[in-house]
């Protein structure tokens, strides 16, 4: 199993504004820009936090945003709005050393679901784009515990006012 973390950021780390606003990212670019489609089709299932669902629950057809992939959300709620997503509620590192070892892992959104995996040890790539905007403050990427963590870094790429950077971890 490869657990993967792939998203976007401002250039001064921050996902959100404060709000949990991606207004800034919309404003910049699509992912028609991006190497996202190559991305997804290597993913088996997604793992998000219920704010990241709430952010995509809105989009028009949001069942088929994710459609060849097993798609969990970590929430107290017993039911989703959309039957595509399957609602979990135990701890994230619990269930992610549960999952089968030959599946790809996209860890989607929030730094809820991704720290405590880099506390564990558990992610093994970060693919972060990054975007021309600084928010100043907002909601960050990053809140793992104190603690050392090493990457490689695999490539860098340009995507339209996207930069990305693709590291595995040592």
């Amino acid at each position: 199993m490869s657990v993967f973390f792939y998203g976007c950021v401002t250039m001064d780390g921050y996902l959100a504004d404060n709000n949990h606003n991606l207004e800034w990212l919309y404003q910049t670019g699509t992912i028609e820009e991006t190497g996202y489609e190559s991305f997804y089709k290597s993913m088996d299932i997604t793992i998000m936090g219920k704010r990241t669902f709430n952010e995509i629950e809105n989009i028009e057809s949001v069942g088929s945003l994710y459609p060849t992939t097993r798609n969990y959300v970590f929430t107290h709620a017993e039911s989703l709005s959309a039957k595509e997503f399957i609602p979990i509620n135990c701890d994230v590192v619990e269930f992610v050393k549960q999952l089968e070892k030959d599946k790809n892992v996209w860890i989607v959104g929030g730094n809820t679901i991704l720290a405590p995996l880099l506390d564990n040890h558990m992610v093994d790539n970060i693919i972060i784009q990054i975007a021309p905007v600084l928010l100043g403050e907002g909601i960050p990427l990053f809140s793992q515990k104190e603690g050392l963590k090493r990457f490689n870094l695999e490539e860098v790429k340009k995507y339209g006012q996207f930069a990305e950077l693709i590291y595995s971890k040592i």
